[in-house]
């Protein structure tokens, strides 16, 4: 089963690559290419002398080197483009100490500039949005009931497993996919069931976080019934298929749970979507993007013993072949959203 320190491990380490295999030729990221460096350099260095606080250690760097100045950034850009330059430049002065660069540097020059003609009158006053402002949070889940319902089903279904959702005796009661028991006691139930439970919280708050980044701009492109379709369908093809492997004797049976298939499935169909509107704008870097989701997954999955890659996998090509099938094929219907 997943443990939050094999996470935090290879969090650490392919954050930093793939920031440095998409910035590498890119004189603009060069900052972001330091900044990776810092995070394996820290992460190696911990995991020579402190092998068991690794995960952790790379974990933390990661997040106040990369994923904050990312996360402050795009607050920038916000505050900037509502005319707050005030609010603007202490936020980016205030990122300078966790990632200094150039660009921050000129950008905290220039915002002192606009709020100097904003004093004097020269640039318009903040923009004021009246009403209850609403969170990133509800933004991103807007008209996504699907993922929404899933999400709030899944921790339904935690909050019944509660203390219990480490004990595999438990969780093979509550309906834990065991190939063994599908095949010869036709417990078949089980192909379901095992969907929706987690072991710990850890894997659930891994997989609700995987569906909350990937999965409301598909459901938006498709629809809610659709993505539910797809959802639901590909984490059968996971256990059919972690099944009909173990039939086969490619794989050992072992005892499943987990939503990562599903979640394996959404990729998949966003591989299928993206492939059939191929011409639309961005869409091969958008499938890269898909790609880069597929390496990295599967990087984890060697990497990590406790993980049912034949689970990953089956869920993936299920999803695949489901985007093709379930797409629309009028561009006009398919509405132009945004991957990630």
């Amino acid at each position: 089963m997943i443990e939050l320190y094999h996470i935090l491990l290879f969090l650490a380490v392919i954050s930093p690559l793939a920031v440095l295999a998409r910035g590498w030729r890119s004189e603009a990221a060069s900052s972001w290419r330091n900044a990776a460096f810092i995070v394996l350099g820290i992460t190696g260095v911990a995991w020579i002398f402190f092998r068991h606080e690794a995960g952790f250690v790379g974990a933390g760097a990661w997040l106040m080197l990369l994923f904050l100045p990312a996360v402050g950034l795009k607050r920038v850009t916000e505050l900037a483009a509502l005319r707050r330059y005030t609010q603007a430049r202490r936020l980016a002065a205030a990122l300078q100490i966790l990632h200094p660069s150039r660009e921050l540097r000129e950008q905290v020059q220039f915002f002192r500039t606009l709020e100097l003609r904003q004093t004097q009158g020269l640039i318009s006053a903040p923009s004021v949005k009246f009403g209850r402002r609403t969170s990133a949070f509800r933004d991103r889940l807007s008209g996504a009931w699907a993922v929404t319902l899933l999400i709030v089903v899944n921790m339904a279904v935690f909050a019944v497993e509660g203390r219990s959702s480490t004990d595999p005796v438990i969780l093979s009661k509550l309906g834990a996919l065991d190939p063994v028991m599908v095949v010869w006691g036709h417990q078949y139930w089980r192909l379901g069931t095992a969907l929706f439970l987690h072991y710990g919280i850890a894997h659930l708050l891994f997989n609700l976080f995987a569906l909350y980044i990937i999965g409301p701009a598909l459901e938006r492109a498709i629809g809610g019934v659709r993505f539910l379709i797809c959802y639901l369908v590909s984490g059968l093809g996971s256990s059919a298929g972690v099944v009909l492997l173990m039939l086969a004797r490619i794989v050992q049976p072992a005892q499943l749970v987990g939503a990562s298939g599903c979640v394996m499935g959404v990729v998949g169909a966003w591989a299928g979507y993206l492939l059939l509107h191929r011409h639309a704008p961005d869409a091969k870097k958008r499938l890269s993007n898909i790609l880069l989701i597929i390496a990295v997954q599967v990087a984890f999955d060697l990497s990590t013993p406790q993980v049912s890659m034949s689970a990953h996998l089956c869920g993936l090509v299920t999803g695949f072949f489901l985007g093709l099938a379930i797409t629309p094929r009028d561009p006009a219907q398919a509405r132009q959203t945004r991957l990630l």
